[in-house]
């Protein structure tokens, strides 16, 4: 029934297998990934046609995590998978970054890419095998595809690179978590996340990446041999040389013009007049719509050859910079009053405006995935409203391109960030792009990380980011730092890093082409250390270090850390005591089941006064020792006075003055606030208070000036109260029985000999 085609791989110290043929038969191409016990289907379908009027390839790529997998249900109340989850979005802009270049200029083809994870062994990290599976699958698939390509994560520890390390351990372990994807003969797509590499390491990694990447692909050729659908015969071929000329002639100066205009609105401008003039030439001469779309597509590429040609000739940028030239940085911090700290950050045309805010553990983000449910403590969201590209357009939920950038800033930041110990505060930071031309995403970077220092967090060292550009014709090629919008739709590669004066935090890579040599990622981090450094300097004009004192707005966080046995005491019955504390005192608090119990508000009076109830209940009180308390219970021989949070003990009313109290009410009243000295605690716990001795104004003790009590004279010396006998004799005479009677020994209780002390069938 099937016609399974297989091909396995030992990779890793895990067995890779690529099967086809048994699943999804009418996808285009379906390739089920096995790597360890973690699968995931792969299935690609594309379109025989391309839609009337479309100039642009519709590529699509879903990834999916299925709960089952991991043998879970999904949380929240449809108990389904609805929407795609952050880590789902990432993933898939995983995948569809190294497939896109990888298919003709000129293809216009709908081609959806779907990848689903239908078992998961808690080892072998999904994601991977889904780019491996996807890559397959497109190669197999018939669609001009020209991969494939192979994916692996690098971890590095004890200075040896790790093949597939588990992604929540190889920053745990080690000090890199990368993930490359690369063709046999170059590398297409880097994201990575690193604890301060150096540019020699990280470059290591990547190479040691690409020699993975290529037994990848040479497995996935192997199953394509056996299993892959006819090519499409599709015509790529350009018949275009004319009407490119009739426009160069037409435009070709306004152009070269219009990019020597240092203002990014003007520049605009410029270009659409020259747009809109081959527009209306071609109109003029009625030319179907089909041409008129090539023509279009046309003006693009001779925009692109000029700014290239004059940056590879000349060394000329669109704005007049040198190569390695960074656009002018303006930084400044505490811009937003109400904010727990702020900054504005602005490279040339790319402005940032950050905020960071500061939460206690309740704020934290419950995150429900394959692995359960675990809970971020910080957290970093971009957006890009349309005005910052002076543009009108959709406003609202973040896109793709939004959480990947704020992601690739969470990465950045995220390895300087102090321990939940040293700085036990839920962070989140907050990027809004108020002005955008090149590189959004490292200006988060740069006016995150100074947000922070002025919310007070001790990070290890300020960040910043730059990004990098490239420009390859044959052999020539330009390095540009801190790249333009234009020069980076224009240019082969897009590289963004940031890091700290010790080494790289994070490191995205995208290449457009297939050509990036080992000496061009050489010299584009070097390049890149010089403008971080640069950049840097800059930032520390505005702030040099984190703020010492955290802003008057935000919370202040105490911890405490108590017996794990008195921890049920704190809580209470149905959380009677904590809800009490919380309600009364106005401050949170949250305990663990190892005792440690943190609390915070904004005021401190309320800290303390929670601080002071929750020791009062934990703590166990002294003799000797004066204490603060309430009277909660009046009686007549004296008050009941709750100290020490949730402890009671008497005051006799012998104990209030020093002079004689009638009754207890003509001292104190219920609520009435007191200060005690613990006389006494006995065997069962019960305290013993005074008042008299302790200044009830300061607290203080006063001298006990009272005489002491004449002692109680032993009742052994009472012998000679015979009297007393001879008043009890009929009881002593009276038959209790030889038990009872038969308790004590003769001459126990002192004057033992009497008559009246012995019972009558002891006596002689």
């Amino acid at each position: 029934m099937f016609d399974t085609k297989t091909v396995s791989l030992e990779w890793g110290g895990k067995t890779l297998t690529l099967e086809t043929g048994r699943i999804a038969r009418q996808a285009d191409g379906a390739v089920l990934a096995t790597y360890g016990e973690t699968v995931v289907l792969c299935a690609v379908t594309a379109a025989k046609s391309v839609k009337e009027g479309q100039d642009f390839f519709p590529l699509t790529v879903h990834y999916q995590e299925k709960f089952s997998s991991a043998g879970r249900i999904p949380g929240g109340f449809f108990k389904r998978e609805r929407g795609a989850t952050e880590k789902e979005t990432l993933t898939s802009r995983l995948i569809d970054r190294p497939v896109r270049p990888l298919f003709p200029e000129g293809f216009y083809n709908e081609i959806n890419v779907i990848a689903q994870v239908f078992s998961y062994d808690g080892e072998c990290e999904p994601d991977i095998v889904a780019m491996i599976a996807a890559s397959a699958a497109l190669t197999i698939s018939g669609v001009p595809f020209m991969g494939p390509i192979g994916a692996c994560r690098v971890g590095y520890v004890d200075g040896e690179y790790v093949l597939n390390p588990k992604q929540t351990t190889a920053l745990a372990d080690g000090r890199l978590d990368l993930v490359v994807a690369a063709t046999k003969d170059a590398v297409m797509m880097v994201e990575s996340e690193a604890r301060e590499l150096t540019e020699e390491e990280m470059l290591g990694a990547v190479m040691f990446a690409h020699d993975e990447c290529r037994k990848v692909a040479d497995a996935i050729i192997q199953l394509a041999e056996k299993a892959a659908k006819e090519p499409w015969q599709i015509d790529l071929s350009d018949n275009t040389a004319e009407l490119k000329a009739e426009i160069k002639g037409m435009i070709g100066d306004d152009i070269a013009k219009a990019y020597k205009t240092t203002s990014k609105s003007a520049r605009s401008d410029a270009l659409n007049a020259a747009r809109d003039k081959v527009k209306a030439h071609f109109e003029a001469k009625g030319v179907d719509g089909q041409t008129m779309m090539t023509a279009i597509k046309l003006t693009k590429k001779l925009e692109a050859e000029i700014v290239r040609g004059a940056i590879i000739k000349d060394g000329t940028r669109i704005d007049g910079r040198k190569l390695d030239q960074v656009r002018p940085i303006e930084a400044m911090v505490g811009v937003l009053p109400r904010t727990h700290g702020s900054s504005l950050f602005t490279r040339g045309e790319t402005q940032a405006i950050c905020s960071t805010t500061l939460g206690t553990k309740d704020a934290e983000q419950m995150i429900d995935g394959l692995e359960g449910l675990t809970y971020e403590r910080f957290m970093l969201h971009y957006n890009f409203p349309p005005y910052s590209v002076g543009e009108v357009g959709r406003f609202g939920a973040p896109s793709r391109r939004d959480v990947g950038h704020g992601k690739l800033a969470w990465r950045a930041l995220h390895n300087v960030l102090p321990s939940h110990e040293e700085f036990p505060y839920t962070i989140r930071v907050l990027s809004d792009i108020t002005e955008s031309n090149g590189s959004s995403s490292m200006a988060t970077v740069c006016g995150g990380c100074l947000s922070m220092m002025d919310a007070g967090v001790p990070i290890a060292r300020p960040v910043s980011g730059i990004a990098m550009g490239l420009i390859l014709e044959g052999k020539d090629f330009a390095v540009l730092s801190d790249i333009l919008g234009d020069e980076d739709h224009l240019g082969d590669m897009d590289f963004k890093v940031a890091g700290t004066e010790a080494g790289i935090t994070s490191l995205q890579m995208d290449i457009k082409i297939a050509g990036i040599t080992k000496e061009i990622m050489e010299k584009a981090l070097e390049q890149a250390k010089a403008g971080r450094a640069h950049i840097l300097g800059e930032m520390k004009k505005a702030l040099g270090s984190a703020r010492t004192e955290l802003s008057a707005h935000a919370p202040r966080i105490e911890t405490i850390t108590i017996d794990k046995s008195k921890i049920r005491d704190v809580i209470g019955t149905g959380g009677k005591v904590i809800r009490e504390i919380v309600a009364e005192t106005g401050a949170k608090v949250d305990i663990d089941d190892e005792g440690i119990i943190k609390i915070s508000s904004s005021d401190l009076s309320q800290i303390e006064a929670a601080k002071k109830w929750i020791l009062g209940i934990v703590e166990e009180p002294e003799v000797g020792k004066i204490y603060s308390g309430k009277v909660v219970n009046i009686v007549d021989f004296g008050a009941f006075v709750n100290f020490m949070g949730g402890k009671d003990g008497l005051v006799h009313v012998s104990e209030m003055k020093n002079e004689r109290v009638e009754k207890p009410t003509d001292v104190v009243s219920e609520g009435m606030e007191v200060k005690v000295k613990v006389l006494e605690i006995d065997n069962r716990g019960k305290v013993r208070l005074s008042m008299r001795v302790v200044d009830q104004e300061t607290g203080e003790e006063l001298e006990d000036t009272r005489p002491p009590r004449e002692p109680r004279e032993p009742r052994g010396d009472r012998s000679d109260r015979g009297d007393r006998g001879d008043r009890r004799g009929p009881r002593g005479n009276r038959d209790r029985g030889r038990d009872r009677g038969g308790r004590r020994e003769p001459g126990e209780r002192g004057g033992g000999d009497g008559p009246a002390h012995v019972p009558d069938f002891l006596k002689d």
